[in-house]
């Protein structure tokens, strides 16, 4: 903290803010644990907490002393002014015109097209499940019969849907349990006492004693990750009421598990034999809880509702298709027989300094770890006038960085499904491959080892 830095603190149930005024000060405080203070100089009025922003809400409510409240900044220079006094405020110092009042942007309520049967049909729901199944577990993506993909055609009950009978599946067999790590004040002595901490906070007097233990418990991140999924889809409009229903159902069975408070980070979980019956509906609610706001501009506006990244999932579709390809089939043949290693995202520098860093979508290595071949998806489809440039550019520096003779471009939808383009004065020939998303999923994947035939006649592999 530094002196014009804005604070907050909460008194009597409303919200006081100030600005620090001065450098810190060391003032002896009646019980020794506050000894260094700044100065501040804080607002008359405060605002009621029931009133604040949802998001500043969110913010105030994690459980520690400190919380750092820049992200909702804007909401806080907000806080007791009407949109005409912000602008008027603005108005009255120099300022770039062009620039938006941050207040004002926080408060601006992000707006959405109503969705239109030309939208629609860019993607059905069926395959939008399938890439997204593929991309969380290849050796068991979801398919029409697992989650009657039939009855919602729509995104949102068909999520919901999908949800609800994943957690049914899951929890089939009762609740999981395991050992969570728990610090509490206790009257009895429970595990190991927590010496350091009775000390700062007890002065070594007793009871209470601090206690450290691991209990046994359904309390635990899997279950909790898939109480806070359902609860997300029960907050949203549009759930059909036999899925709303049976949502409901499944957070009664998950009652006594703890929920996850909004601001809170969603715990991470590592799957395991003793946990493998969760492991499709957590991924599942992942991708709930990950796609549940979109988030925008400096003021953190959130609305409730799913947003698909599809480029992100196109591209976790064809590397982890390409993938999977390699390894179920051995690859034993010829030239890509013995020790090749695929790997996603991988970082490699363009220049010789390492000071530019670039991330193929997917990158093959030889037995000796030397790059074989390199692809990268792009959720684009082919226009009158091809495809963008810049993905030839793109391509070209891996190439080059990579020391390729051949690079591989994927895309969602092309006029033709293959295309080559030969650099001059290089030698370097970049490959364009199409797939065809209205296919059913076997013709898709084909198209997938066609791609892959194709790395495995790239020089070097």
């Amino acid at each position: 903290m530094k002196p014009g830095d804005t604070v907050c603190t909460i008194s009597g149930g409303r919200l006081y803010a100030g600005e620090i005024a001065g450098e810190v000060e060391q003032v002896a405080s009646d019980d020794g644990r506050s000894n260094l203070r700044r100065p501040v100089e804080w607002e008359a009025a405060g605002y009621p907490y029931d009133d604040l922003p949802e998001e500043l809400q969110q913010k105030l409510s994690v459980q520690h002393d400190v919380v750092d409240l820049t992200s909702v900044q804007a909401h806080i220079e907000g806080l007791g002014r009407s949109d005409q006094e912000l602008v008027a405020e603005a108005e009255a110092v120099e300022r770039d015109p062009s620039v938006e009042i941050p207040a004002l942007t926080a408060r601006r309520e992000l707006e959405l097209p109503e969705p239109t049967d030309e939208l629609a049909a860019e993607l059905p729901i069926v395959r939008l499940f399938f890439l997204l199944g593929y991309s969380l577990d290849p050796r068991r993506s979801w398919r029409d019969g697992e989650v009657e993909m039939a009855e919602h055609r729509d995104l949102l009950p068909a999520l919901a849907h999908a949800v609800e009978r994943q957690v049914d599946r899951a929890l089939r067999q009762g609740l999981l349990q395991g050992y969570r790590a728990t610090e509490e004040s206790a009257l009895v002595v429970r595990g190991r006492i927590r010496d350091a901490e009775q000390i700062r906070r007890r002065f070594g007097a007793m009871p209470p004693i601090e206690v450290a233990y691991d209990e046994f418990t359904t309390d635990i991140a899997e279950n909790r990750i898939l109480r806070a999924a359902v609860e997300r889809l029960l907050r949203l409009p549009g759930i059909p009421r036999d899925v709303r229903r049976r949502l409901l159902h499944q957070r009664v069975r998950l009652t006594d598990v703890t929920a996850i408070v909004r601001g809170q980070p969603i715990p991470d979980w590592r799957p395991t034999r003793l946990n493998s019956r969760y492991h499709q509906a957590l991924r599942l609610a992942r991708v709930v809880l990950d796609g549940a706001s979109a988030e925008h501009g400096p003021g953190g506006l959130r609305i409730d509702g799913f947003l698909f990244d599809m480029n992100r999932l196109f591209e976790d579709f064809v590397t982890t298709a390409l993938r999977e390809t390699f390894h179920s089939q051995g690859r034993d043949r010829d030239r890509c027989s013995g020790g090749h290693t695929a790997r996603l995202q991988d970082s490699h520098y363009l220049d010789e300094a390492a000071a530019i860093r670039m991330k193929p979508d997917f990158v093959l290595y030889g037995p000796g770890g030397t790059p074989c071949a390199v692809v990268d998806a792009k959720y684009k489809a082919e226009k009158q006038g091809g495809y963008p440039d810049a993905d030839l550019y793109q391509m070209l520096a891996y190439c080059t960085a990579l020391g390729l003779r051949e690079g591989h471009l994927v895309y969602a939808k092309g006029n033709a499904a293959h295309a080559a383009h030969r650099v001059r004065h290089a030698g370097i020939v970049i490959h364009q491959h199409a797939l065809d998303l209205d296919q059913e999923p076997p013709g898709l994947l084909t198209d997938i080892e066609e791609v892959a035939q194709r790395l495995e006649n790239t020089p070097r592999v």
